[in-house]
């Protein structure tokens, strides 16, 4: 059963997919305009952090990457609003923390900004996501623990392939993609 209120219209957050609901949405809200004299309604802009975790096999040495599943059944990475006073890579370890119960991130180098557009409650939202590379401290526990309040429900470390496969938008394919590329395979490099 889903607990998307029924007049949720979300698009993933994928540039190309979710253009026509910013389009859609923008002709709606200027044919409303011109009918009622009233100023066409705003999209609200909202700014977020995020990271992707990456670790070593213990065995191979190869990189495993940290998602995360939603509610909706969705694989991510963990991220969330910019609180007052933080800074998008402080907001991005602590929406980590949070949402996996990992300790010990070091926070490496931004990876990409992303944006998308969607609707919650009828509104439409513009989001705009700072990603950042993190690696766990050395002897830091790679046991995770999903902030199911939050609706995260599943925590997983994977290879970049299996990770590649189950994230769901594309743009954070390609956030996973550009990680890849700042990862050295080779752990003595």
């Amino acid at each position: 059963m889903s607990t998307r209120p029924p007049d949720d219209e979300t698009r993933p957050p994928d540039s190309d997919r979710s253009a026509p609901i910013a389009s859609a949405a923008a002709a709606s809200a200027a044919a409303a305009s011109a009918a009622t004299g009233r100023p066409k309604a705003r999209v609200r802009q909202e700014r977020s952090a995020g990271g992707v975790v990456v670790r070593r096999d213990a065995d191979t040495h190869a990189p495993l990457f940290l998602l995360i599943r939603d509610s909706y059944e969705n694989w991510g990475f963990p991220k969330g609003h910019i609180e007052p006073g933080e800074g998008p890579a402080m907001t991005a370890r602590r929406e980590v923390e949070e949402e996996t119960g990992l300790r010990g991130l070091e926070v490496r180098a931004p990876i990409d900004t992303i944006d998308w557009y969607f609707r919650f409650r009828g509104r439409l939202i513009h989001k705009v996501c700072d990603f950042y590379l993190m690696e766990l401290e050395p002897g830091a526990s790679t046991d995770t623990c999903p902030q199911r309040a939050e609706g995260i429900t599943a925590c997983m470390w994977a290879p970049y392939d299996e990770a590649a496969r189950r994230v769901s938008y594309d743009n954070a394919r390609r956030v996973l993609t550009r990680a890849r590329e700042m990862v050295s395979p080779d752990p003595a490099a």
